[in-house]
């Protein structure tokens, strides 16, 4: 089994704006995947309607990870992304994430926190 990484999702599913997102989300994130952020937890039916959200705003952007853990089945992972909106504004936030993996090595489960960075 192969285990995914976030770094590689962010690129698939948020910055390649070309690449099908239904086919993106399906190599990272198990059918019964859910998402934890700001005190909100997501289905994947929830989490799907946000990254197609965000995804028509960002333009481009980059992620850094800084650090990252595999603990059997437990993943923990903390990067830095920088994104370029559609509107000209940009966004420099760091993440820590902490999730779970399914049986066949894509995301169950991750909860993240986070705070902005100066740009």
């Amino acid at each position: 089994m192969t285990q995914v990484r976030i770094s590689d999702a962010l690129r698939a599913v948020v910055f390649e704006p070309t690449r099908d997102l239904t086919e993106a989300l399906d190599e990272f994130y198990a059918p019964d995947y859910t998402h934890r952020s700001d005190g909100e937890t997501l289905d994947r039916a929830g989490f799907v309607e946000m990254v197609t959200r965000v995804r028509g705003q960002i333009v481009s952007g980059t992620v850094r990870v800084l650090d990252e853990l595999h603990d059997g089945l437990r993943y923990a992972e903390r990067h830095v992304y920088e994104i370029t909106l559609a509107d000209g504004s940009t966004a420099k936030r760091e993440i820590a994430i902490f999730g779970s993996y399914a049986e066949d090595g894509r995301f169950r489960h991750l909860s993240e926190t986070g705070f902005d960075l100066s740009a």
